[in-house]
Parts: C-alpha cells; sequence; structure tokens
C-alpha cells in the first residue's frame, strides 16, 4: 500500500520536461532577484575583474623577472627594461597583496548578494506554499515540499554565492590569457587551441547525463524527506505497531536510490573532469615540446616560454574549472525549474473577489451544490444540495461518514470550489467576498485540535494575533481554561509541545475553543469537538462551546446526537443528499426516518 501511494504521488507531481532553453530561461528568472540587490552585485563584478586582472598579470611580470635574470631580451623585458630584479620581485609582492584584497571583497559583496536573494526566494516560496489550494497539496507530500524549500534553494545558493563568480572568472582568465598567448606567439597558440573543439563535444555529451541524473538525485531526496516527515508525523502510531524496522527499511530504499543517482552523475561529472583535463594537459606537453624548440632555435626567449606557460596553465585551470562548475549548474537548472514550478502556481489570494467580507451577519444559503473532489472527478461527494440557515441560528448535520457533512464546511471556507450550484452569504454569492476577508468571519473548532509548538498563549492569539493579553485571559477564562493554565508554573508560558502533545484532550479542545472566542466570528462551525473526551472533560467543554455559540451562526458536524437536542434544525445527510430535516423532537417522533434509527443505534451502544 505504500509503496503504491509513493508511485501515485511521484507521477502527480511529476512536471512536463522542459527543453534546454526553456531550463535556462528559468535559471535566469531567478536573477529577478539578484536584480534587487544591484549595487552589492556591481561592486562584485567589478572586484572580479579586477581580482582577475591582476591574476592575469602575474605571469607577465613572472616572465619579465625570468629575462632579467638571464639578461635576454623579449617583450616583457622591453617594457621594463628600467626596473630591476628587486623591482620586478617587489611588483609580484604587490600583485599578490592586491589580489587578496580584490577576492576578499569580491567574495564579501556576491556572499550579501546570494544570501540575501536566496532569502527572498525562501520567503517568496514559503509565502506562495500557504497562500496555495488544498488541491496542490493533494498531489504533493509536505516531505517534498519541504524539500523544495530546503535542499534545491540551498543548491541554487552554492551557485550564486560561487560558483558562478567563479565561472565568470574562469570564463575571463580563458579568453584574456587566450589573447596573451596569441599575442606571444601566434604557433603555440594554434596548437593549444586544437583541443578545445573535444572540450566542446564532451560538454554537449556529458552535459546532458549530468542534468537529468541530477535531477533524478533531487527528486529521490525528496521522497526520502517524505518517508522521516511521514515517520515522526506519526511516531506514535510507529511505535505502536512496532514498526520502526520497517520505516527503517522504507528510508534505506529511498537513500539507496538518493546514492545511486548522485554516484552515477559523478561518475559521469568525474568522467567529463578527468577527459577535459586529459585533453588540455595533453596540449600543453605539446605546447612544452615546441616552445623548447622554438627557445633552442632563438625565435623565443625563455622568459616568453615561461610566460606561455604560465598563461597556458592558467587557461587550462580555466578550462578544468568550467567543466566541473557545468555540471553543478546544470544542477541548479533544475533545482530551479522545481522551484519556478512552485512560484508560478495561482495562489488562492489572486482570485478575483473584491468585496470585503466586513458585515456579514450569518445567513448562510446552498442552492443546488453539486461537488467531486479535484483529485476524484468520478465520485459525486454533494448532489444537489440545497440548505438555508438564518441569522443566529444553531444547525446540526449528522450522518454516516462520508456522507459530506465535512465537505459542506469545506466548500463555505472556500477550500474547495463548488462543482455547480451556489453558496451565498449575506445574500450574496461567496466567490463575490475576498477570500481571506470571507474566512475571518468564520471560526472553527475541529474533533482534532492541531497546537503550534510554541506557549500556549502563542496558540490561543492565533485567533487575533493583535489581541492584548488580558483579552486573551479573558478568552481563556471564557473557554473554562484558565484554571488548568494557571496551575502551570509557566502560566500562559507554557510549551505545549509539538501539536500540543503536552495537553490532554480536553485541555487542547478548550485552548482552540479560547482561540475561537478570541476570533470573534460571525459564524462558529463545531466539528463535534467533545466526541472524543471524559464526562468531565465534555462537561468544561460543553460549557465553553455553549458561550462560544451565544448570538452567532452556528453549524455543528455531529456524530453524539445527545449533544443538538436543542438546536433550531438538524439536517440528516445520506450519500451526498439531505434526506431529513427538522428539531430533534420532530426527527426523533418520525417513524423509520433515518434520524431514528441513529438514534437507536447510538442508544443500543450505550
Amino acid at each position: 500500500m505504500v509503496e503504491s501511494t509513493k508511485t501515485n504521488d511521484k507521477h502527480a507531481s511529476e512536471t512536463p520536461k522542459l527543453s534546454s532553453s526553456e531550463r535556462w530561461k528559468n535559471f535566469l528568472g531567478i536573477f529577478r532577484y539578484v536584480l534587487q540587490y544591484k549595487l552589492p552585485f556591481v561592486g562584485g563584478v567589478i572586484f572580479l575583474l579586477l581580482s582577475t586582472g591582476i591574476s592575469l598579470l602575474f605571469p607577465y611580470v613572472a616572465s619579465m623577472l625570468a629575462d632579467s635574470a638571464v639578461g635576454t631580451s623579449g617583450t616583457a623585458t622591453e617594457v621594463g627594461a628600467n626596473l630591476s630584479i628587486n623591482d620586478i620581485g617587489l611588483g609580484l609582492v604587490a600583485i599578490l597583496v592586491l589580489q587578496g584584497i580584490f577576492s576578499y571583497m569580491r567574495i564579501i559583496l556576491f556572499a550579501k548578494v546570494s544570501e540575501r536573494t536566496m532569502g527572498d526566494i525562501r520567503k517568496d516560496l514559503y509565502g506562495k506554499l500557504i497562500t496555495l489550494d488544498l488541491y496542490f497539496f493533494e498531489k504533493r507530500r509536505v516531505g517534498e515540499l519541504t524539500s523544495r524549500i530546503t535542499a534545491d534553494v540551498t543548491q541554487l545558493q552554492g551557485v550564486i554565492s560561487v560558483t558562478l563568480a567563479e565561472f565568470f572568472r574562469q570564463v575571463a582568465t580563458l579568453l584574456v590569457g587566450i589573447l596573451i598567448i596569441f599575442y606571444t606567439s601566434p604557433r603555440l597558440t594554434l596548437i593549444m587551441l586544437s583541443t578545445f573543439p573535444v572540450g566542446v563535444i564532451a560538454a554537449i555529451f556529458f552535459g546532458k547525463y549530468i542534468r537529468k541524473l541530477s535531477r533524478k538525485t533531487q527528486d529521490a531526496l525528496a521522497t526520502a524527506n517524505v518517508v522521516v516527515e511521514e515517520t515522526l508525523q506519526s511516531i506514535q502510531v510507529v511505535k505502536a505497531f512496532t514498526n520502526e524496522w520497517f520505516e527503517q527499511k522504507r528510508y534505506t530504499s529511498s537513500i539507496n536510490e538518493v546514492v545511486a543517482f548522485a554516484l552515477r552523475a559523478a561518475h559521469y561529472r568525474g568522467l567529463f573532469v578527468s577527459f577535459i583535463i586529459s585533453a588540455v594537459f595533453g596540449g600543453i606537453v605539446l605546447v612544452l615540446w615546441q616552445g623548447a624548440l622554438l627557445v633552442e632555435s632563438e625565435i623565443m626567449t625563455i622568459g616568453e616560454l615561461i610566460r606561455f606557460m604560465l598563461y597556458t596553465f592558467f587557461i587550462g585551470a580555466s578550462i578544468g574549472g568550467i567543466g566541473n562548475m557545468y555540471g553543478t549548474i546544470q544542477q541548479a537548472l533544475g533545482a530551479s525549474e522545481r522551484i519556478n514550478d512552485i512560484l508560478s502556481e495561482k495562489s488562492e489570494l489572486e482570485l478575483q473577489e473584491t468585496i470585503e467580507a466586513q458585515h456579514i451577519n450569518g445567513n448562510i444559503e446552498y442552492r443546488n451544490v453539486k461537488f467531486a473532489y479535484p483529485t476524484r472527478q468520478d465520485i459525486q461527494v454533494l448532489k444537489n444540495l440545497n440548505l438555508e440557515i438564518e441569522k443566529g441560528q444553531k444547525v446540526a448535520l449528522v450522518g454516516a461518514s462520508g456522507a459530506g457533512k465535512s465537505t459542506i464546511i469545506q466548500l463555505l471556507l472556500r477550500l474547495y470550489e463548488v462543482s455547480s450550484g451556489q453558496i451565498f452569504v449575506n445574500n450574496k454569492e461567496i466567490t463575490a467576498y475576498n477570500i481571506s476577508s470571507l474566512r475571518s468571519n468564520i471560526g472553527i473548532v475541529p474533533q482534532e485540535v492541531i497546537l503550534f509548538g510554541g506557549t500556549i498563549e502563542e496558540n490561543i492569539s492565533y485567533g487575533k494575533p493583535t489581541a492584548t493579553k488580558e483579552e486573551i485571559r479573558q478568552a481563556a477564562q471564557k473557554a473554562n481554561a484558565l484554571d488548568f493554565i494557571e496551575q502551570f508554573p509557566e502560566g500562559f508560558e507554557t510549551i505545549v509541545g509539538e501539536r500540543g502533545v503536552k495537553l490532554s484532550g480536553g485541555q487542547r479542545q478548550r485552548i482552540a475553543i479560547a482561540r475561537a472566542i478570541l476570533k470573534d466570528p460571525c459564524i462558529l462551525i463545531l466539528d463535534e469537538a467533545t466526541s472524543s473526551l471524559d464526562t468531565h472533560s465534555e462537561k468544561l467543554v460543553q460549557d465553553a462551546l455553549d458561550k462560544l455559540m451565544e448570538n452567532r451562526t452556528t453549524i455543528i458536524i455531529a456524530h453524539r446526537l445527545a449533544t443538538i437536542r436543542q438546536v433550531n434544525c438538524i439536517y440528516v445527510i445520506e450519500q451526498g443528499e439531505i434526506i431529513e430535516k427538522g428539531t430533534h423532537f420532530e426527527l426523533s417522533n418520525k417513524t423509520d426516518g433515518k434520524y431514528q434509527q441513529l438514534l437507536k443505534m447510538q442508544f443500543q451502544e450505550v
């Protein structure tokens, strides 16, 4: 079952293969973030050019030193004819000092650009993720998305902070170096350049495989992260079923796949770099051989040969470095593609509603609503549903699991859009409202309360982040939570732990109720908030809920029918349709009615 799910998710999250030009377009699109920091970036480029220029000056001055030492004439010694050996030596020291200063400034400025750029990308990526609709998250798993915001962005950071600067420096070294050696000896330069076409062909051949394997490595790593995320979130279940060995086996299998792809990619990168280095240094051997013959024939001086060879070594190192960085850049292309996949998704907040839902009074109407989940279009969850709730009414939705009760609530919150039909709030279609404004008027107390890992105060204030400490305290008091909170040594500063594990079920429920009280919504949704509590906790929670429901339109998803005796109307739902409606008294006295059957079943269970 696990493998099947994994396969389905993998296929669901696949993106169409892009051409090489589209990959580069995606990668260059990331540079819109870099352009926000033009000054440090331009400064980094200037120091990069200065650093490259000063390093390229070193072989030239070194050749002057050699010719001066042996007393031969050449281009370099003619330029420095009035300089002594000591002057030239001090010049070399000055070059080294300047090289250190320029390199330091280059690294600092590019680091400033890359760190801030990656920070912006991470913030935009996270901001986009939390505003995407539920359908997006149904197609992907949390571990995969975590990998995108961590591993992929980190890979881009390495490229922008180090690799690209080095790539430009190596390219500049290569081009300027070729011009200098061509000026020194066209004949030897042509011999050396004869190895270049071999390198270009190798880059095209190896780059294709490196890029493909790098993407597979990142995808496999994302799958491994999914296993970790799922296991840690469900650690109690894992331990209860003593399935540590099974989860270890799943993770080991995923990591082995990551390692296999990474090693294959490293194999191609190694072959590529080795091939390039062998070709380049083979050319250097040939150049040395021919250069020695030219010196012997007195066509070149020893200083000119040293200069030529030093520049040749610079060029050879540049080609080797470019070859290695080419593989890294190919990996970054895959990372930028996956990041852009998310950034290009349409956010819920980009929908075209304009009306602010500031004065909702709580009138709700479902009119001929049909719905099927996007991932299960063939299954009709709601079928021509008609439902009306007046301001301040308390209504209950009852029915078997899978009848469509939760779906009705999800559509009201616009977590999904209706397939057909309309939902009205305040006699306006909910699609006309600003989606955030609409949800700000709706509060929910779920059956399974999820708390954040911070303090009790932080969890309560989630209902109203701008609330004062006194408002938070009053909300806790109304929710019957103040007594147990004050019993903790840290009071409201008590850390609740991951998902609220340090609190009991009843305590978590009352924190959720306090959060809803603080939000003060016009419409309240209760998803059977007392179903899993003991008698004492249930009474405290029910008292808190009674206070919360005062003067609000309330929709209760009910499993325990004893809790909904006093509501204004009960809707009995079966297979996506309302089959009965009325008060508890009316429905319980209806012969052979569905509600009466549910009552009898619960009575027998008791």
